[in-house]
């Protein structure tokens, strides 16, 4: 007797532990499950604006999804790897949207996300009293950006062409350089290059900041963010929840400054007093992040009007004065469409997820 109890509680015991192991083993399958991540690679160059993916994931605001960044300070490089299928998403001023589209390169542009509000600076020499001294003269832009398009405007609209005066090509801080040794006359710089070179140049002075009304009424000088194609339609959902990401971390921003801002500081190089000074919360200077509402309605998605005064869809008439100007000045040869370059919708999906 004693015996046969002894079988049966062996018996009992080991349908115990393997139930117990049956358990273990689902319990470890669903925690899998639930800790396994999307991966979504994300390129950029150092700027603040382009930070607030590392807040999302340095806050958890998208607990299924991991980001994973590049950094490389060459656009073009940065826009290769996006073409190529080596990265999901680049940050990036807006202006290349219409190339890419008229070169066919497999990505588009998905959402502007901020404007410039004071950030960015046409500089020049003490010498230079009015627009039309600049005939003759080296002006330092970016080529193929907006530098030399928000150049381009201010000339023209103070009776100069641009056929009047040299661009060259300069990234902002040699362009900053050149300008305090007086070796250019003068230069589109954005922060902290153009502040740099206000204080560093005597009498040095700025013509147009992109804190005035046409500047922010148009939103023309701002950035953007640009999706590949097999993303949006191989990996939708997780293209949707990237954009929810984003904005979110944005909105986590507006209502934690400090924190926030120290931890793009932190990721992209930058002092937590330099990006205080271009990150602004309100529409009082720096660059103006939009929110997912606000970008949706810039985009023409979502209804009602962009702030600073831009109607509704005001995006669309950006491209087609940048795909004009890339006309003009030899980059493209005809014009593409908004609709065909953009994919807007996306904000749209985002919103409708919240």
């Amino acid at each position: 007797m004693t015996s046969q109890i002894s079988k049966m509680v062996v018996r009992r015991f080991s349908r115990l532990l393997a139930v117990t192991a049956l358990f273990c083993a689902l319990l470890v399958g669903s925690a899998g499950t639930v800790m396994a991540k999307e991966t979504v690679r994300v390129g950029h160059f150092t700027w603040p604006g382009y930070g607030f993916l590392y807040v999302a994931q340095e806050k958890n605001l998208s607990p299924d999804l991991e980001f994973e960044f590049t950094i490389i300070e060459d656009p073009i490089q940065l826009f290769s790897l996006l073409s190529s299928g080596q990265l999901d998403l680049v940050f990036s001023t807006v202006e290349f949207g219409p190339i890419a589209t008229a070169e066919d390169m497999g990505f588009k542009l998905i959402s502007f996300t901020n404007l410039s509000n004071g950030t960015d600076n046409i500089v020049v020499r003490p010498d230079i009293k009015e627009a039309s001294d600049l005939k003759g003269e080296q002006i330092a832009v970016l080529e193929g950006g907006l530098a030399q398009i928000m150049v381009a405007i201010w000339l023209e609209e103070n009776g100069v062409s641009v056929d009047d005066v040299q661009m060259v090509n300069l990234i902002a801080g040699d362009a900053a350089a050149a300008m305090t040794s007086g070796a250019i006359a003068a230069a589109e710089l954005w922060d902290p290059f153009g502040a740099q070179v206000l204080a560093d140049l005597p009498g040095a002075r700025s013509v147009s900041n992109s804190r005035e009304p046409f500047w922010t009424k148009t939103g023309l000088i701002g950035d953007a963010f640009f999706m590949s194609d097999t993303f949006t339609t191989k990996r939708r959902d997780i293209a949707v929840k990237t954009t929810k990401a984003l904005f979110d971390a944005v909105e986590y921003w507006r209502a934690n400054p400090v924190e926030a801002g120290k931890i793009i500081g932190d990721a992209i190089g930058f002092s937590e007093e330099d990006v205080a000074s271009i990150l602004v919360p309100t529409e009082d200077g720096g660059i103006y992040m939009y929110g997912l509402e606000q970008a949706g309605r810039f985009c023409g998605v979502l209804p009602g009007e962009a702030p600073f005064g831009q109607p509704n869809g005001q995006a669309e008439a950006n491209w087609n004065t940048t795909n004009d100007w890339w006309i003009k000045f030899g980059f493209m040869t005809k014009k593409v469409g908004f609709k065909e370059g953009t994919d807007c919708a996306l904000l749209k999906e985002a919103y409708e997820a919240n």
